[in-house]
């Protein structure tokens, strides 16, 4: 589920996204349900309440599931596979000041910075 744009993302977060996205990106991004539920300081069990209850996230979880869901897409595209990005998502990035990208996940901004990167290395601009 690509969005054509990030005004899409966004009216499609302020709708809210239903909380099985959360376990959707789990299985696109290959991390644990309990480091990603950590991104977005929400209890795996919350998630697991909101999914059985068919509840929306809110506008704030949702635009985080939509980007890190595009981030993924993008990433695999780019690097050539799920696991290679993963790779590159684990490890100090030159261009994020030696973050590990990962770890930038915890704010939009950060997931911005982390996708600004990864298309700057799809164009080949390394520096």
């Amino acid at each position: 589920m690509v969005l054509p744009d990030r005004t899409a993302l966004v009216f499609s977060a302020l709708k809210g996204v239903p909380a099985t996205r959360f376990f959707d990106i789990v299985n696109l991004t290959g991390y644990k349900r309990e480091q990603l539920a950590e991104v977005f300081d929400t209890s795996l069990k919350t998630f697991q309440r909101y999914e059985r209850e068919h509840r929306k996230l809110n506008p704030q979880d949702s635009e985080k599931v939509l980007k890190i869901m595009s981030l993924f897409q993008t990433g695999e595209l780019v690097f050539g596979s799920a696991d290679s990005f993963r790779r590159w998502m684990d490890k100090p990035a030159y261009g994020l000041g030696n973050q590990v990208p990962f770890e930038l996940l915890h704010t939009s901004g950060g997931i911005d910075l982390v996708m600004d990167e990864v298309i700057r290395i799809e164009y080949g601009d390394l520096a």
